[in-house]
């Protein structure tokens, strides 16, 4: 049985309604060998605990850095926010002994373990923000997330592929990437993406990842290769 006051404690963070502490780690595949869970499944606080990261994120950006260019604040924001980052994050704090998942998605690992982390940490973001308010979540992305922009500006990571592919194209060609979704396939617990970028009407390159996102930087790094800028990485 996991027991989350550990959790709790090690994070400092009291929760009144233990139900949504919960259901922030629950993964869909659980319900499906639990049908009678009283919970469910995390996707909604998810969605929600995103919004909450991207405003508290820019919020802070755009008060710390006044000085700083709105392409410059994307790029920042981006490299906190994107799934390796916010995995990276879940780690450490240890999110993975608490993930309610189905004894088949307990065994993956690599990237599939990756991206239900990602989420879990959106999840459990938008499950504080409901239990506790917008200051609670304040202090929590404070605490843990946004300690890591100082390495993201020094070691220049905050540049992805994507944000690298759309300044040569716009610098050579005055065109801005677009990505669409060309593929999409499996089940809702384990999507796997294709999604081709595109300069005006002309397919570069297409990348494939089990969200969107990922398959977006997949195909921004194939096109760079594609058209031979891969020397400006």
């Amino acid at each position: 049985m996991i027991d989350f006051e550990v959790l709790e404690k090690k994070l400092g963070i009291k929760f009144k309604n233990k139900d949504l502490l919960k259901q922030a780690f629950t993964h869909r595949s659980y319900l499906n060998e639990n049908p009678n869970s009283k919970l469910e499944h995390n996707e909604r606080l998810e969605f929600f605990g995103d919004a909450v990261m991207e405003l508290i994120v820019t919020e802070h950006l755009f008060k710390d850095f006044p000085d700083k260019a709105e392409g410059d604040l994307t790029n920042w924001r981006a490299a906190l926010v994107n799934a390796k980052m916010l995995t990276s994050v879940a780690e450490d704090m240890e999110f993975n002994d608490y993930l309610l998942l189905s004894r088949g998605e307990a065994k993956e690992g690599g990237k599939a373990r990756a991206y239900i982390l990602a989420n879990a940490f959106e999840a459990f973001l938008g499950a504080l923000y409901l239990d506790s308010g917008y200051k609670a979540c304040d202090e929590f992305i404070k605490k843990y997330l946004l300690k890591n922009l100082a390495d993201i500006i020094q070691d220049g990571s905050y540049k992805d592929a994507k944000s690298k592919f759309q300044e040569e194209a716009q610098e050579r060609n005055s065109i801005t990437p677009n990505y669409k979704v060309i593929k999409e396939s499996g089940p809702d617990h384990n999507k796997k993406f294709v999604v081709g970028v595109y300069l005006d009407k002309e397919l570069v390159a297409e990348g494939s990842g089990s969200s969107k996102q990922e398959a977006e930087e997949a195909a921004a790094e194939l096109a760079l290769g594609v058209k031979k800028w891969i020397k400006t990485l």
